[in-house]
């Protein structure tokens, strides 16, 4: 694969052999960043586990502490006080039927997350095969299905982050913007690390976690002593 000059000058920033501890792997990570844009800082996190098993799957929620820089716009799916409730708590759009038949006769995504009340997943339901391959169907072990949707609307303009195994094991999550500078990044990187060394599957056998690399939108890889982190054996 053939790179830019700016990502080979870059490139020249990281010691490749080496497994830098968190806050210096995000010291690093902060200065490559050469785009004119506020780069996306992102966690990759490679799992000792078998997506294709369903007693080792990984996947939950975590609120990161400072948030992670992007403008959420959040749809819920709800009625009655219900709907009131998701309004008054920020959410962008709020609905039930007209908001289902919009997304499928429209195709209209104009959202980032999307959150349900349990009565209203029958109807949700529907939009599986749409909003499933995206990322946005609402789900119980990511607290989108809540009979509370003001705290989880709440919840995700503050920063809330789903996170979930890929075909080849590997978690892929945002935690921040460069703007955020190292320390920040850190608190956010370790809050997540955490919330993904509890999920731990019980069916989990050998190495839990096996690498992880964090990375801005357009820099290279900085490989992370992910040891240095409590419980991540």
């Amino acid at each position: 694969m053939k790179h830019g000059k700016k990502y080979v000058e870059s490139a020249k920033l990281v010691d490749r052999s080496k497994l830098y501890d968190p806050t210096e792997a995000l010291e690093v990570a902060v200065k490559t960043a050469t785009a004119k844009f506020d780069e996306t800082v992102e966690a990759h996190i490679r799992l000792g586990v078998d997506s294709r098993h369903a007693d080792q799957q990984v996947r939950g929620a975590v609120v990161l502490p400072n948030g992670t820089g992007k403008s959420v716009r959040v749809a819920v799916f709800a009625k009655g006080d219900d709907a009131k409730a998701a309004e008054e708590a920020g959410a962008e759009f709020v609905g039930a039927e007209e908001l289902v038949a919009k997304i499928q006769g429209e195709g209209w995504m104009d959202f980032d997350v999307a959150i349900a009340t349990p009565n209203m997943m029958g109807l949700v339901g529907r939009l599986g095969k749409v909003l499933g391959p995206r990322g946005l169907m609402p789900s119980p072990k990511a607290g989108t299905v809540t009979p509370d949707v003001a705290k989880a609307v709440t919840e995700a303009k503050a920063g809330k982050i789903e996170y979930r195994l890929d075909k080849t094991n590997i978690i892929h999550c945002p935690i921040g913007k460069v703007s955020f500078g190292a320390e920040k990044l850190n608190e956010n990187f370790t809050t997540l690390m955490e919330a993904v060394i509890k999920a731990k599957p019980a069916a989990t056998k050998g190495q839990y976690i096996r690498s992880c690399v964090v990375a801005t939108t357009m820099g290279p890889g900085v490989r992370v002593n992910f040891n240095r982190i409590g419980g991540a054996e």
